[in-house]
């Protein structure tokens, strides 16, 4: 079977200041504070964020830092049209677990998905994607946190409808990148693992525990 996992040249950037596992846990920000109210939440020094699709998923590794977070790393996991639908969700399976194999990260974060009227096709294969993604997840044991769209854009952005350009803009900014991250499923996976990163110890209702689709 052909590797799913793909990292893009635009969305890798490596840092050689301190090493991937380090434990250099000082960062102390007020923008999760935008969320709600501090709670004695556990902190990580690696942060990945997933952005579920069946055709691609996006995945960010965020590094905590003393000065600010670091993307380690960021690709997509793709699945292959012509298969069936079930050998498309184990390539997506497959994948992330791949990637929580070689990172190891402390805390993980999702996006949450929630019925769309207007194309419910699209919610239901969606699901099966972040089906096998919780499913590879909930074997590490590693803690997982869902966020809504308009949580991760709030924190980013101040405000909860904000366009994806100012969501790629702010994670932009907050990486202290040269350009915006490309593709799309990057920036978002970004943008999740962010969300994580500057909220570890704001208490979100919302996201915990994650709703049944």
């Amino acid at each position: 079977m052909t590797n799913p996992r793909h990292k893009e040249e635009t969305a890798v950037i490596q840092d050689d200041q301190q090493p991937k596992n380090s434990q250099n846990l000082c960062q102390d920000s007020s923008m999760g504070m935008a969320l709600g109210n501090a709670f004695a939440g556990p902190q990580s020094s690696l942060y990945l964020g997933i952005d579920p699709g069946l055709n691609r998923t996006g995945y960010a590794l965020v590094r905590r830092s003393r000065q600010r977070p670091i993307l380690l790393e960021g690709g997509v996991i793709s699945s292959t049209k012509s298969k069936t639908l079930a050998e498309r969700v184990h390539e997506i399976g497959s994948g992330i677990r791949e990637v929580l194999a070689e990172f190891s990260p402390g805390a993980i974060a999702i996006e949450q998905v929630f019925s769309m009227t207007r194309n419910p096709k699209t919610a239901v294969l969606m699901a099966h994607a972040r089906g096998a993604i919780l499913f590879a997840v909930a074997e590490t044991g590693i803690p997982l946190v869902h966020y809504t769209p308009r949580q991760i854009k709030k924190l980013l952005t101040g405000t909860g409808t904000a366009s994806k350009e100012q969501v790629q803009l702010a994670v932009q900014r907050e990486l202290k990148l040269k350009r915006v991250l490309e593709p799309n499923d990057v920036a978002d996976a970004s943008a999740i693992a962010l969300c994580h990163y500057y909220s570890a110890r704001v208490n979100l209702n919302e996201s915990q525990p994650c709703p049944v689709i």
